[in-house]
């Protein structure tokens, strides 16, 4: 999908660049476009997916912070210095599986309204386009 998306940007923006309408057409495809994205369904998305990314910028440090925490403590246990290590190096996995885990999560999410946004942003260049 990401790929496909890719190649519409390109092939559009390939068009406006190189268009021998010349500035007439590239101020009517301009308009269209922005008719399209100032639409509510449109910025409605637009707005999630930026709480998404924010959310997600601050998930991750928190993330690794705890995973830090966790490591420390384990290498400060009571126990020999290879149990110290074992503690700790079983301690950096775990931390790595939950930073993996919350980063394919967040990655669904973004995908989910991306999807969701060119969607609607689909629909309404229909909608555009016929009136």
């Amino acid at each position: 999908m990401k790929g496909k998306i890719g190649i519409v940007v390109g092939l559009a923006a390939g068009y406006v660049l190189g268009a021998r309408a010349g500035r007439e057409r590239y101020e009517q495809i301009k308009t269209g476009f922005l008719k399209v994205w100032n639409t509510d369904p449109v910025q409605k998305q637009v707005t999630k997916a930026k709480e998404l990314g924010k959310s997600a910028a601050f998930a991750l440090p928190s993330t690794l912070w705890d995973g830090a925490v966790k490591v420390t403590k384990a290498a400060s246990k009571s126990g020999t210095p290879g149990q110290k290590l074992d503690s700790a190096i079983k301690a950096g996995k775990d931390s790595s599986d939950e930073v993996a885990r919350g980063a394919e999560t967040t990655a669904a999410e973004v995908k989910k309204t991306a999807d969701k946004a060119v969607a609607d942003a689909k629909r309404e260049a229909k909608k555009a386009a016929d009136s």
